[in-house]
């Protein structure tokens, strides 16, 4: 089993949210990220490098953008967003990944 923590940045990107909306996106964090983090899924991929994170979780429109310390075994959330087309929207300001 993984630890999961949120890094300031994921935490102030979360309570942009409407309180429904975050409890959906914690609620789909514990249930895929808990197990087998970095187990390819129809949900959960490798993003190509980046400056963000290696992973991507796909929640409906929300993305999880998060990286994995095997070691320690800790999923470090780094980023929590909307995916709208082809953009990301990260406290509803667009940005590149």
């Amino acid at each position: 089993m993984y630890e999961i923590e949120l890094t300031p940045k994921a935490r102030e990107d979360l309570l942009w949210f409407r309180k429904n909306e975050q409890t959906e996106i914690l609620d789909g964090i514990d249930e895929n990220l808990m197990y087998e983090p970095t187990v390819e899924t129809r949900n959960r991929k490798q993003l190509r490098p980046n400056e963000t994170a290696e992973w991507e979780l796909r929640l409906g429109k929300y993305r999880v953008l998060y990286d994995v310390d095997e070691k320690i075994r800790i999923v470090s959330i780094e980023a929590i967003g909307l995916k709208l087309g082809n953009a990301f929207y990260f406290q509803g300001k667009e940005q590149e990944i």
